[in-house]
């Protein structure tokens, strides 16, 4: 039984490191979605190579902190393949550790503190005011706390879309979708071709393979990221301005 503990104790630790490493890179500037990819894939050693590594491996901090993840990785990785190995091997415990209800209620109770580490939002806001402080005492390089400049709070995010052919927002111009009548913000655009357009004029069009960075209540960034092309999208996009009319 100690050794099943030790098991569910290791896995804990692994994924309360991995949210670390994730709200660490976020601090540095990545979205979410591709902060959390970036860790996981780091600390388990999978070893995806994708455009968004250039942005780790090009900033000093996230290199740093994806170094880290490596390591401690790799550790872990060995504990808990020892720790399993242990686990199937040990002979049973006698007396009330060998009895079954009692394994299966450790074992429930290992698995739903797995759960809440590896999910909980509490925790994420408990970590950010702490790996904060971590980054700018530890690091020469100034990490910025996108979340506190942009106030992303009240339901407000940052979220990158990839532009599909047949979505909303395809081979239409700024101007003509009219995005801040939403209360949407389009930060910058990744095109298909490579090249990356900040702060975009009304007049840039949007074509399919065009990655969108863009600054809006979460609520309606949702609905943008499934809103299809025609009629229908333009009445979403009319019934998004009138709720935001309606808040104001």
């Amino acid at each position: 039984m100690l050794s099943l503990l030790t098991v569910l104790l290791v896995l804990s630790m692994q994924l309360l490191i991995v949210r670390i490493g994730t709200v660490a890179l976020v601090l540095t500037g990545l979205s979410r979605q591709i902060a959390r990819f970036q860790a996981r894939s780091t600390y388990f050693g999978v070893g995806f190579t994708t455009r968004e590594s250039e942005k780790v491996i090009n900033n000093p901090v996230r290199r740093e902190i994806t170094l880290t993840l490596m390591m401690l990785g790799n550790a872990g990785a060995i504990a808990l393949i020892g720790s399993l190995a242990v686990a199937f091997i040990q002979v049973p415990e006698a007396g009330l550790l060998s009895q079954i209800w009692f394994r299966w209620l450790v074992i429930i109770i290992g698995i739903s503190m797995v759960v809440v580490i590896g999910y909980s939002k509490w925790i994420d806001r408990r970590l950010l005011p702490l790996v904060s402080w971590a980054l700018h005492r530890f690091t020469r390089l100034e990490a910025v706390d996108y979340s506190e400049m942009l106030h992303l709070a009240h339901d407000y995010s940052v979220a990158e879309f990839m532009v599909r052919q047949g979505d909303w927002m395809c081979d239409r111009t700024l101007m003509d979708l009219r995005l801040g009548d939403e209360g949407v913000m389009i930060l910058g655009i990744k095109c298909s071709a490579g090249d990356y357009i900040g702060a975009p004029k009304g007049s840039v069009k949007i074509h399919a393979g065009d990655e969108l960075v863009i600054y809006g209540k979460l609520s309606i960034l949702r609905t943008l990221d499934s809103r299809r092309a025609g009629v229908e999208g333009d009445h979403d996009h009319e019934l998004a301005v009138e709720r935001k009319q309606e808040g104001e």
